[in-house]
């Protein structure tokens, strides 16, 4: 028996067959020639450091004052200026691998709607009706071929448009723009589903995302099967990220759970304000005198893959590839988040695997909220009775170093003019 799990419970249609011609195109190349050279340049490099013990370093220490943490005015402005400007993963397409499915989010306080239409495209909406903003339908996900506002009866189609109103006739005309859900800028890459939380707001997916969808594609998302999702409470956004840039930490907080099996270096390579993390240990060593024309692709994936501001991807051996995709979005104030795990397979699992995929996520439950998180609760505890002082990035944890500065840049970025040239210079950086 072949399994796969939906989080409305159902079990999921072939994901790889589910649209045939319908599907929505994927912009780029995810697989292409020129992305396959990459991986193999950064696998070399990295199996020369492995190999030497020596590993990039940052010209200096870096500092983030604690108020950056625990500032709720500070708090607000990261909301305002990142997570209701730049692109989010809001989804998967493992999430929504049948036609008339939908994920609905709220997402620095905004309610949206992430549905895959009748016609195989994902769109994303404001999950608001237009009669008097009453949200259409409860965080979670589900099937429904139309969507009925709770409190007037208001009626949308899976493209969104407004098919039903009651009493219409009594009712009075429409304006034009009130002629469905306000529709949110959305694109389907590498099997990840981005949008924008503000319907105002320019997209600017190609320049946001620098070229590192084209590396993601890699990964095989696109076909993948979600076989289990779960959520963990935690605190302040920013102290919860910086953990998941962090190898320097793995093998001494983690001791007795998966850290003796890992090394506490990495390189990061960045697409604009995203990041690779490659650790420097045995894994690459499996390419040691291999001719590198026989190098798997699968080989040369190794590491942590992130997308800014809030997104970690992750795999392990579990009977074959899992990989577990975790979204981080801030809570109702500076103190607090919660995290969305969604782990995925490239094909169809047996219950006997689905067994072993159900202790993993249990596993990694507990090592994330009783090792991570609450650590990160320590943390946060003293940065708030102490804000005179600050948290520290060594050269070598040059991911946190990026990520911070890429924080202060967006916040500074007073408007959108300011954000639009942040976008145009967006580079890519490949240490040696």
């Amino acid at each position: 028996m072949q399994l796969g799990r939906r989080p409305d419970g159902a079990k999921p249609s072939n994901a790889r067959g589910r649209l045939n011609s319908t599907v929505q195109p994927e912009m780029g190349s995810p697989t292409s020639v020129a992305s396959r050279e990459l991986l193999v340049k950064q696998a070399r490099r990295t199996l020369g450091h492995v190999r030497s013990g020596t590993m990039p370093l940052g010209d200096q220490i870096y500092e983030v004052p604690a108020s950056k943490y625990v500032d709720p005015a500070r708090w607000e402005l990261e909301i305002e200026r990142i997570f209701r400007r730049v692109p989010l993963v809001l989804g998967l397409a493992a999430e929504l691998s049948d036609l008339n499915t939908y994920r609905a989010l709220t997402v620095a306080g905004t309610p949206i709607l992430v549905i895959r239409a009748n016609d195989g495209v994902v769109r994303a909406f404001l999950n608001t009706c237009r009669h008097r903003g009453s949200r259409i339908v409860d965080d979670g996900h589900g099937t429904k071929r139309r969507f009925t506002c709770p409190y007037h009866a208001w009626t949308y189609s899976t493209e969104g448009k407004l098919v039903g109103v009651t009493d219409r006739s009594l009712f009075g005309e429409l304006a034009d723009d009130c002629a469905g859900l306000v529709e949110l800028p959305c694109t389907e890459r590498a099997g990840l589903i981005f949008s924008n939380v503000m319907p105002d707001v320019e997209p600017h997916f190609d320049e946001f995302l620098c070229g590192y969808d084209e590396m993601l594609g890699h990964l095989g998302l696109a076909d993948s099967y979600l076989v289990g999702q779960q959520s963990i409470p935690g605190p302040g956004w920013k102290i919860v990220y910086d953990g998941y840039l962090d190898l320097y930490h793995i093998p001494y907080l983690h001791r007795d759970s998966f850290g003796p099996d890992w090394c506490n270096r990495g390189i990061y390579d960045a697409w604009g304000p995203h990041q690779r993390v490659s650790p420097l240990d045995h894994r690459f060593l499996q390419l040691d005198g291999v001719p590198e024309e026989e190098w798997e692709t699968d080989q040369l994936l190794g590491g942590l893959w992130t997308i800014f501001p809030n997104v970690s991807i992750a795999s392990f051996d579990c009977d074959g590839p899992l990989y577990m995709v975790s979204q981080l979005f801030p809570g109702n104030g500076p103190f607090e988040s919660v995290t969305t795990q969604s782990f995925l397979t490239k094909e169809p699992v047996d219950a006997n695997r689905m067994s072993l995929i159900e202790q993993r996520m249990e596993f990694l439950l507990g090592v994330v909220r009783d090792e991570d998180y609450r650590t990160c609760e320590g943390i946060q505890q003293s940065l708030r009775s102490n804000q005179a002082r600050s948290a520290l990035f060594g050269r070598n944890e040059i991911g946190g170093q990026r990520f911070h500065q890429w924080v202060d840049a967006l916040v500074e970025a007073d408007d959108m003019s300011g954000y639009r040239d942040l976008l145009s210079e967006m580079t890519t950086t490949f240490p040696e």
